[in-house]
């Protein structure tokens, strides 16, 4: 099997591939889509095919897509850019690499999207089988492009798509876990946010990439233990601002993913059940 993985050099894609090269099968190959040449040298030093070119263009997508037998769409633009970017990455280009998956005879394609498309809570762990309600505090073009990507994919027929929907990423040098004080400064003390270490993304995501009869089944991937906004400030050794004990939380569900499905149809367990764990594990 050949399998083409897209956003190799963003803090999901450049964790992923190397993971999913060191765990091939014999035959197996793995080729990423980069750029420039140079920022696929480390992929390629692992032993991965390079192909160069933007997945926003129909004759890079072409070339990419020879002989092809799988696609992981790892590619993603969401922090700090214009509201079109956005939406030209997270959903044109998305649609278009699938479309032209499918006319490549390509068998299997793993979408990556955000447990952000739920939008507002539910009073409960969010489930696959949620429609995406628009609103929320972490609602806008991010999440928004991402629902409309796995709409349109999943319409497509003629390809075996499946979606991994992630939680707030983080370990392994990811600056994420520092960021998430911009948003905790505006958290009640006791609310919690959904993570996965990137070791557990990278388990999820194959587990989707390789299960057989799963078209079109949508996955949550998330640790089991969701962590306060206090101790997002311990775990960064960062003093407890007084005044947030002010702050109220209206859904304490929110943002918050059922991973029964993952656990019963994939056998899906994660490698660290909590920030905790890979903290202790010295793998933060």
């Amino acid at each position: 099997m050949l399998t083409l993985v897209t956003g190799t050099t963003g803090q999901v894609g450049r964790r992923f591939v190397p993971r999913l090269l060191a765990q091939r099968q014999p035959g197996e190959q793995v080729r990423v889509l980069v750029r420039d040449a140079a920022r696929g040298e480390r992929f390629a030093e692992l032993g991965a095919q390079i192909a160069v070119g933007d997945m926003r263009e129909e004759e890079s997508l072409g070339k990419a897509l020879a002989g092809v037998d799988a696609v992981v769409n790892v590619a993603a633009s969401f922090r700090g850019v214009p509201d079109e970017e956005a939406w030209a990455v997270n959903r044109d280009a998305a649609v278009a690499l699938g479309r032209a998956a499918r006319a490549a005879d390509v068998e299997r394609f793993v979408q990556v999207s955000t447990g952000n498309v739920y939008g507002t809570g539910r009073g409960r762990p969010l489930t696959e089988e949620d429609e995406s309600r628009p609103g929320g505090e972490m609602w806008g073009a991010y999440p928004e492009s991402k629902a409309e990507a796995e709409r349109e994919l999943l319409a497509l027929e003629g390809l075996d798509v499946r979606i991994g929907r992630l939680p707030f990423v983080y370990g392994e040098g990811d600056p994420h876990l520092a960021n998430s004080l911009h948003w905790a400064a505006r958290w009640a003390p006791h609310q919690r946010l959904q993570m996965a270490h990137h070791a557990d993304v990278a388990q999820g995501l194959m587990r989707l990439l390789y299960a057989p009869g799963i078209t079109r089944r949508i996955y949550n991937i998330a640790d089991d233990a969701p962590v306060t906004t206090i101790e997002l400030y311990q775990l960064n050794g960062v003093e407890v601002p007084a005044r947030l004990h002010e702050n109220t939380d209206p859904d304490p569900w929110f943002g918050i993913m059922s991973t029964q499905r993952i656990r019963r149809e994939l056998g899906f367990r994660p490698i660290y059940p909590s920030v905790w764990t890979a903290r202790d594990a010295g793998a933060l």
